[in-house]
């Protein structure tokens, strides 16, 4: 079992950033996939970026491609998502995940953690 907490949320305007954060408890988080996923009100769950244990490995939503960058500090047990030219569709609840498949299935990973709001005026 891991927990994650997720950090960085806030109110940005069209075309801004913001770096989002998610600290894991624990003592193997570099064995863990770890994954973006948001939701929006009404939406289903949406994959954002995930990276392999090693930091070698990384995939984005279509929606974030280009924008987004995952990245991991495993020393630190800390995952990062840097979101550069928000757009106001990226508004949403942004939550951090675990688990053990390189995958965007939100079904697959095992742990989550509470979520980051994020919110981009136009």
């Amino acid at each position: 079992q891991v927990q994650l907490v997720e950090s960085g949320g806030g109110l940005v305007q069209a075309g801004g950033s913001l770096r989002l954060s998610c600290a894991a408890s624990g003592r193997t988080f570099s064995n863990y996939v770890m994954g973006w996923f948001r939701q929006a009100p009404g939406k289903e769950r949406e994959f954002v970026a995930r990276i392999s244990g090693g930091g070698e490995s990384t995939r984005y939503g279509d929606s974030v491609k280009g924008r987004f960058t995952i990245s991991r500090d495993n020393a630190k047990n800390t995952v990062y998502l840097q979101m550069i030219s928000l757009k106001p569709e990226d508004t949403a609840v942004y939550y951090c995940a675990a688990g053990f498949v390189l995958t965007p299935d939100p079904g697959l990973y095992r742990h989550w953690g509470q979520g980051t709001q994020v919110t981009v005026s136009s």
